[in-house]
């Protein structure tokens, strides 16, 4: 009995994360089958989102730290798809005039619920790493597979090399999470090869929803190509790092201010 109680209370706790990426994915089913008048879908999602994430601040489902990670992610995710639209891996076929380049402004959100639902596990479970690289070899590995997005246009595509230096840099770093008063853990890689999965799904369902064509789906929707997982892997682990730097200098920060209290 208690090994299904547990379940259920991690469960609850993953659901709860997910709420943003929920509220991304209920947008675009409903704006797919329901026209709003007088206003364009792309632009109808945009609002709809804005007042989301403005709901889960003021009712203290996200923090203002938070916040401040996921306006860095949509803006990481936004200057990514401009390029990417630009270079004619996908498209946003529909009307707007919330569009940038060609990129309507909600796609940043798309990127920014997965800096969500990192925030979000982090704290309800309790997160913490062992064996983390430190801030150079994670913060250079992750710079280096940002920008390999960009460059294999133009470059060799490096992104099996970068996979394995994941493996290299990440292999003695453990998650360490907690479900009420019992204490789990798991490699690192292991989850980033798991929120990947799940987000190459989440991936399909969006497609399929039309909130974006790749150029093989023009005619009708099909599967999204499993090489697919590989690039939301290597995303997953430029969410983790920045997330678990930005929770690491928190952390300093906060030790530090009650080391010095305690001199006063």
């Amino acid at each position: 009995m208690k090994p299904i109680i547990q379940l259920l209370h991690f469960g609850y706790h993953q659901a709860m994360s997910c709420l943003f990426p929920v509220a991304i994915f209920g947008t675009l089913a409903i704006t797919s089958v329901v026209q709003i008048p007088f206003i364009h879908r792309y632009d109808a999602i945009l609002l709809i989102l804005l007042g989301v994430q403005f709901f889960m601040y003021r009712s203290g489902l996200e923090t203002g730290d938070e916040i401040k990670v996921i306006c860095v992610f949509h803006f990481i995710g936004l200057a990514l798809e401009i390029f990417k639209v630009r270079m004619g891996s996908w498209s946003y076929p529909e009307p707007a005039y919330t569009k940038l380049l060609g990129v309507p402004l909600y796609s940043g959100f798309m990127y920014a619920s997965v800096a969500s639902f990192m925030c979000q596990v982090w704290r309800r479970l309790r997160m913490d790493m062992t064996g983390w690289p430190g801030f150079m070899p994670s913060m250079l590995l992750g710079g280096a597979i940002y920008f390999n997005f960009f460059t294999h246009h133009v470059m060799p595509d490096f992104r099996w090399w970068l996979t394995a230096l994941v493996f290299i840099v990440f292999r003695k770093t453990w998650i360490i999470y907690r479900v009420r008063t019992i204490a789990y853990r798991m490699p690192l890689t292991l989850a980033f090869l798991i929120v990947g999965f799940f987000i190459w799904l989440a991936e399909n369902v969006a497609t399929f929803l039309g909130a974006w064509k790749y150029p093989d789906q023009y005619q009708t929707w099909h599967i999204v190509s499993f090489g697919k997982i590989s690039s939301w892997f290597l995303l997953v682990i430029i969410s983790v790092i920045i997330v678990a730097q930005l929770k690491y200098v928190k952390a300093r920060r906060a030790a530090k201010d009650s080391w010095f209290s305690s001199f006063i």
